[in-house]
């Protein structure tokens, strides 16, 4: 199996697997000693050098006069310091919060806050996360009625490098979301998956029972347009032998799935509720997903840029269709270069799903960026096992060295409404931290200008590697 395919069959395609950018501007040392945390309210000593530079306006004091500092990074304790994060989303429909990392702790304790927060105070009621549609169904049902068992679910789901997700610091999360269910029942959290690297069993199987109550002249079709399709086995070896397969093989599966979502467009059938068909069609379109996906051509370089183009914009689709068809409110979480308002790397990600959400939602979309200055992660290493990894303090002319000299150690700032000595800085490309799923990659230092590319920051001065669980 070539180098594409390889990144394919593990599921999650890391956004500089196929990219070649600007070297690293920090080195990958030990990062620097944690300082003290900051309370919510105390700002750091100004010096000499601070008082100079706010004397002739340097964008991190423009920074510190608008940015609101956080208590905390944990999910627990008072919310009070995200009030001012709840007047920037406004009447946003989807929050995307990214990531500069796959696996830092307080990326993942930061997004269990801002939902916790979203939910107990604007009415939000799903978490959207890069992962199978299919993932996202199981899950919800835990959630929901308490089905299955969440450590299963978490094994059997989050493998290849979905496996960033399989943590502690999520496990956290959907725990919190299924006590708040058992409470509010009637009121109840969901969590949606938006990805198509996978199509579970579960999804043929609910097709089937769909097309058998509704419209049974479907069912012999359907069965022979999916013979072979449904996983028997475990997702990573999924995905490892569809991806053996032939070239002309794959796109023959695609259009047979095609045809499939054809069917099943045509109409409801007798008896059927619109809900019901809708739900029927999405699963469907779910499994023509991962198949499209997969009928591009891996082996050649020249097609990366409009297979990932599809990735982002079915990510994009998945969680426009769950909003407008529940009327959920959305928190999603991604890598920073997935919610991202533009790409941070044109040449191969020629449009993301921010950028599509922004198509599609208009300001119903609100982009948060995470940033960091130093600290550690869990990535996958030259010899494709799962390594823990640290970097050091970002360098002069990066964003990240220019945030951490803002005046609290984590705040949230709302780049839209900056003062005008930081807009012309936010304005000019500047490097940031951008770790995949793999390290050292090639994509790790990508140029964006920040305005362009979020409309909130949440930077966080020191961040550990997450607690994976397997």
């Amino acid at each position: 199996m070539n180098t594409h395919k390889a990144l394919l069959a593990a599921l999650l395609v890391p956004l500089g697997a196929t990219l070649a950018v600007a070297p690293a501007a920090f080195a990958a040392t030990p990062p620097a000693p944690a300082a003290a945390s900051a309370s919510a309210d105390a700002a750091a000593p100004a010096g000499p050098e601070e008082d100079a530079a706010a004397a002739f306006g340097s964008p991190e004091a423009a920074l510190g006069r608008v940015a609101h500092p956080l208590r905390t990074t944990e999910p627990r304790g008072s919310l009070a310091d995200l009030r001012p994060l709840g007047r920037m989303v406004g009447d946003a429909r989807v929050v995307g919060l990214g990531e500069a990392t796959h696996s830092s702790h307080e990326f993942f304790t930061v997004k269990h806050r801002v939902f916790r927060y979203l939910v107990e105070e604007k009415g939000f009621r799903a978490f959207a996360l890069e992962a199978p549609w299919s993932t996202g169904l199981r899950l919800d049902a835990y959630l929901l009625r308490g089905e299955g068992d969440l450590k299963q679910i978490m094994d059997e789901e989050f493998q290849g490098t979905y496996r960033f997700w399989n943590n502690a610091e999520y496990r956290d999360l959907l725990q919190w979301m299924r006590a708040y269910n058992v409470k509010h029942p009637k009121d109840p959290v969901r969590f949606v998956g938006d990805d198509n690297g996978f199509a579970g069993a579960e999804l043929y199987d609910k097709v089937r029972a769909y097309a058998a109550a509704a419209r049974p002249e479907l069912t012999s079709r359907l069965t022979e347009l999916y013979r072979g399709l449904r996983p028997a086995t475990d997702a990573e070896t999924y995905v490892n032998e569809y991806l053996a397969k032939p070239l002309a093989e794959r796109k023959q599966l695609a259009e047979r799935t095609g045809r499939a979502v054809d069917l099943l467009k045509q109409r409801p059938g007798a008896g059927a509720d619109a809900d019901a068909h809708a739900w029927a069609l999405q699963h469907a379109t779910a499994i023509h997903q991962m198949t499209t996906l997969y009928a591009f051509d891996w082996d050649n370089p020249q097609a990366i840029p409009d297979a990932m183009r599809y990735r982002d914009r079915v990510m994009a689709e998945n969680v426009t269709w769950w909003q407008r068809q529940t009327g959920d409110k959305i928190v999603l979480g991604a890598h920073n270069s997935h919610v991202a308002l533009k790409t941070y790397a044109p040449s191969s990600h020629p449009q993301i799903q921010g950028d599509f959400l922004r198509e599609q939602l208009g300001r119903g979309y609100l982009s948060v960026g995470l940033t960091f200055d130093r600290g550690s992660f869990n990535a996958l290493g030259q010899d494709g096992g799962v390594h823990r990894f640290a970097v050091g303090s970002a360098a002069p002319g990066a964003a990240e060295h220019t945030l951490d000299r803002v005046r609290y150690r984590d705040f949230v700032v709302d780049l839209r409404t900056a003062p005008a000595t930081a807009r012309a800085w936010l304005a000019a490309p500047h490097t940031v931290k951008n770790i995949g799923a793999t390290y050292p990659g090639i994509a790790d230092a990508p140029q964006i200008r920040l305005a362009e590319s979020h409309d909130v920051v949440i930077h966080l001065q020191r961040v550990e590697a997450a607690r994976m669980l397997k």
